[in-house]
């Protein structure tokens, strides 16, 4: 996924010094290893983290306009307060590498995971994950709620479907954003205590509820808790239209997140960044929408 962005000036040294940092190739693990050693979310946070950052630094220049609001999902909230001026690059990237091996070890513990729930109604999803004890770690909107748990219940789940929605298993290492990674909070906590932050430069939204977050402590904070919480995207996709955002661009590797637009903004113009060759696309989608009600830039 990142051989052809290596072929770009500046990548190869950014990447470079970003694996001196995290102790994780970056440039190996982007361009040869294989599925499932990126699968290990040990490599694949700092991996996913690392991509949008890169490409970020492609698609906005530093004398150029610039998003209006940043929102991540999952991880991907990391490169986002990097964005928003809360983190510094390699700090986002050193405490991603800490969280994935956090939930790599919590995973290990226990024997867990996710599926997606796809379609069916809302409230009968929801009071159907709760009669088998799962967890709806993930909210995204547009009729996806990923559940998460025991694997038996998963199997009961997959057995016995809400009503008009089908289930999927995700090949995910374990029970994310669940109570199931407490251990890794407190991990998290340790390294972000010794982590510096500023105030967002421009509005940054929550993973937690969807609203702004004013503050680079609050910020850091909600990082931290944000691992053993459910992801409301859903209540993110609510804020992106009540600020009256009309592009988002998703950082690479794109896809997933705009997919779920087209579904939760309409109206809303897209741009997923997957290689270099959409480059062109980001750019003219920024020199459009920033600076409109609120342009908006996600990973």
């Amino acid at each position: 996924m990142l051989s052809p962005w290596l072929e770009l000036p500046g990548t190869a040294e950014l990447l470079g010094g970003w694996s001196e940092r995290t102790g994780v190739d970056l440039v190996a693990h982007g361009t040869t290893s294989d599925a499932e050693t990126i699968r290990d979310t040990a490599i694949a946070q700092p991996l996913l983290t690392a991509s949008a950052l890169a490409t970020a630094s492609h698609a906005l220049a530093s004398d150029g306009p610039q998003p209006d609001v940043v929102a991540g999902h999952s991880v991907g909230e990391f490169p986002a307060a990097a964005l928003a001026g809360v983190l510094a690059a390699e700090d986002a990237l050193a405490l991603v590498t800490v969280r994935g091996a956090a939930m790599a070890r919590a995973a290990a513990a226990t024997p867990t995971g996710m599926s997606a729930v796809l379609g069916g109604d809302p409230d009968e999803v929801l009071a159907h994950l709760a009669e088998l004890g799962l967890t709806p770690a993930n909210v995204n909107g547009g009729g996806q709620v990923v559940a998460a748990g025991a694997l038996d219940a998963l199997a009961a789940l997959a057995e016995d479907p809400p009503a008009r929605a089908r289930v999927v298993a995700l090949q995910v290492a374990g029970a994310f954003h669940t109570t199931f990674m407490a251990p890794a909070v407190s991990e998290l906590a340790e390294a972000a205590a010794r982590t510096t932050t500023t105030d967002p430069r421009v509005t940054l939204l929550s993973n937690a509820d969807g609203a702004p977050v004013t503050s680079g402590t609050v910020a850091l904070e909600r990082l931290v808790a944000q691992v053993a919480n459910p992801v409301r995207w859903d209540l993110c996709c609510e804020q992106l239209i009540a600020l009256g955002v009309t592009g988002l661009l998703e950082l690479a590797p794109g896809g997933v997140l705009t997919g779920l637009a087209r579904r939760t903004l309409p109206g809303v113009a897209t741009v997923a960044l997957k290689t270099p060759d959409d480059l062109d696309a980001a750019r003219s989608l920024i020199r459009e929408h920033a600076g409109a009600s609120a342009g908006q830039e996600d990973q």
